[in-house]
């Protein structure tokens, strides 16, 4: 059974961001850090970021959906990601690499990829969930990551 890595792993990477992005002193941090937090604002703040292949890819790219436009599919597969399977595809939660450079970027091992059902089609379509590891970070590819979409619990 594969579990996708929910839990902020921090230390010496994290250390160096913040120290990079804020300057200062690189010293090991926990999630309730500020510096940490305002470090991750400034990221996110920024209109661009490079890729895990060095491509420079513009973060508006990734879009918003609420969850309740989500296809029952999405729903199902979410579900099952919560319980931690068992998962109908081998390759559900395998690595997602973020080849296209699409999504923010992260260490390989960052996200990982699941399949989001599609009636009728003959095998696993292009309907996917992919995962971040912070919780609900949950990304929504209807076009086999040519487009991503943030899913929003809050509405």
């Amino acid at each position: 059974m594969r579990i996708p890595p929910r839990i902020t792993r921090l230390g010496a990477v994290s250390a160096l961001a913040s120290t990079l992005l804020l300057g200062g002193t690189a010293v090991a941090a926990t999630p309730a850090t500020p510096a940490v937090a305002t470090a991750r604002s400034a990221v996110a703040a920024s209109s661009y970021a490079t890729a895990a292949y060095g491509k420079a890819v513009h973060i508006q790219d990734v879009g918003k959906i609420c969850y309740s436009r989500l296809p029952s599919q999405a729903h199902d597969t979410l579900d099952l990601i919560a319980q931690g399977g068992p998962y109908p595809y081998p390759k559900d939660g395998t690595v997602f690499d973020n080849r296209e450079g699409v999504l923010p970027a992260h260490d390989t091992g960052y996200y990982h990829e699941y399949t989001v059902k599609t009636p009728g089609s003959p095998d696993r379509g292009a309907r996917r969930i992919v995962t971040g590891r912070q919780a609900n970070e949950d990304y929504y590819t209807a076009d086999h990551y040519k487009s991503f979409d943030l899913v929003d619990r809050g509405c």
